[in-house]
């Protein structure tokens, strides 16, 4: 998400990085490889001071950014769009912070996703109280589904792969997905802006299905063509390890309220600070056949910086148990927070596990980190605009620490031999390395590639898009 305002200039030039830095499935490696060894020769060249004073390129009344939105993802595939941040500064007196920011994103992806968001942000409409506003719908024609409780669900990938004689369908995996989110969060001061509540309301609706295999047919030979076959979530509706009244998704909405702690000296790109909150969210039932459930979510994001404006280290911990009714088995795969675009499908993949198949690790209680080294290795000013270029080393973690429970057809001896099949669970891990670049320390675009350290997570994965991880 744009997070500052971009002329002209500044839209052009991100506009021509991001082209740059988008591989094909061929040569992503290569792309990675040539991109680290360019950075470590211009990290030995001279670095330009950003000391410069900021007040000489204040910026004053309305501006915007706009951009196509191009990326890459491992997961959804190819993302092609366009996005705009519009920015309203008023007198300049609050810069770099904005006073309003209108944000509007659309996308499709080559494996079938879809986004159409707007987000309002504003400390100034409500004085003294910041509000985050979303109305967003997001598609997912095959999104990943490989059940429930991390390693205890099996995963094996030669069903997916066509030349291999286990072969089921490349779709397997995979279910449809469609939601409706409407959001308002609201948080205000307790104390100097450090310590704020928040609390906030959420509207869901989730519309669950298979996979439509024959529109993915459209257009494609015999020999590429998917099979009309049961998919792992068609077996669970026939095993009733998923209710029939929840197969088809449900209507929910969230409660919540919590406390914040935040001492970051820059929002989306701290050097140093904290960032901790514990909130409480609650989804009452909003029709007869839907479940009601609460979750904890307890936070905490530390910026440690090493070396003055060139090196830090960033660390995230998060426990986000449920503590009281039953969730949902597709409201499972959602990591919660206050982040200002919190949309975060979990755990594993580009907001999470980076390196581990996306939503491979799926409980009703759930654990996970991330550590992450951040380097500078060119700072400098082009066209008044502050610029640096970043190489950052992760490892990403998590495990489910509570079993969503389900019950199954026990009299149904293919169910039976499945669910056998699934092993402990125990701590998922990856890790990777990755390449930013900034703009007035607001606008981050990045290239993370991630491996798996177990093969029941997958392989690895490339992940292209905006701002850091957290």
């Amino acid at each position: 998400m744009l997070n500052h305002p971009a002329r002209k200039s500044v839209a052009a030039l991100s506009v021509r990085f991001y082209f740059i830095i988008m591989p094909t499935r061929r040569n992503i490696r290569s792309k990675i490889r040539k991109g680290v060894v360019l950075l470590g020769i211009a990290s030995c060249l001279p670095h330009a001071g950003i000391a410069a004073d900021t007040a000489k390129h204040v910026k004053t009344g309305l501006t915007f950014g706009a951009l196509p939105s191009i990326a890459f993802d491992t997961d959804i595939g190819f993302k092609y769009g366009a996005l705009v941040n519009f920015y309203l500064f008023g007198d300049g007196s609050t810069y770099p912070k904005y006073r309003h920011s209108f944000f509007t994103e659309c996308f499709h992806t080559t494996k079938g996703s879809g986004l159409y968001q707007f987000i309002y942000d504003s400390e100034y409409l409500i004085p003294g109280i910041r509000l985050t506003a979303e109305a967003g719908y997001f598609t997912e024609q095959a999104i990943d589904f490989y059940g429930f409780n991390g390693y205890k669900a099996q995963y094996r990938a030669d069903f997916e792969q066509r030349d291999n004689p286990a072969y089921i369908s490349g779709m397997f995996y995979r279910h449809d997905r469609r939601v409706l989110r409407l959001r308002s969060d609201f948080q205000g001061s307790i104390v100097q802006k450090r310590l704020r509540w928040m609390a906030g309301v959420e509207y869901n609706s989730f519309r669950i299905a298979t996979v439509d295999v024959d529109r993915l047919n459209r257009g494609k030979g015999e020999e590429d063509r998917l099979p009309d076959t049961p998919l792992l979530y068609d077996k669970f509706v026939e095993w009733k390890a998923i209710p029939e009244d929840r197969k088809d998704g449900g209507k929910h909405g969230l409660l919540k309220l919590g406390l914040v702690y935040d001492t970051r000296d820059n929002e989306p790109n701290p050097m140093r600070g904290m960032w901790s909150e514990i909130l409480m969210f609650a989804s009452p039932s909003l029709s007869g056949n839907q479940p009601s459930f609460t979750k904890l979510i307890i936070t905490h994001r530390h910026y440690f910086t090493l070396v003055d404006e060139l090196l830090n280290l960033a660390v995230r911990l998060s426990y986000q148990p449920k503590i009281g009714g039953a969730v949902p088995f597709y409201m499972l795969p959602y990591v919660y927070g206050t982040a200002v675009n919190s949309n975060c499908n979990g755990l594993g993949g580009a907001k999470t596990l980076r390196g581990i198949l996306r939503n491979r690790v799926v409980g009703e209680d759930i654990f996970f980190g991330n550590v992450e080294l951040r380097w500078k290795v060119i700072r400098t000013v082009l066209w008044k605009q502050h610029v640096y270029l970043a190489l950052s080393a992760f490892t990403d973690f998590g495990q489910v620490t509570g079993d969503y429970a389900f019950d199954y057809d026990t009299n149904n001896a293919e169910a039976r031999e499945w669910f056998a099949g699934g092993e402990k669970e125990r701590l998922h891990v990856s890790y990777g390395g990755g390449i930013s670049g900034a703009l007035n320390h607001n606008f981050i675009a990045h290239i993370n590639y991630g491996r798996a350290t177990d093969q029941r997570d997958g392989k690895s994965g490339v992940y292209i898009g905006l701002n850091y991880l957290f």
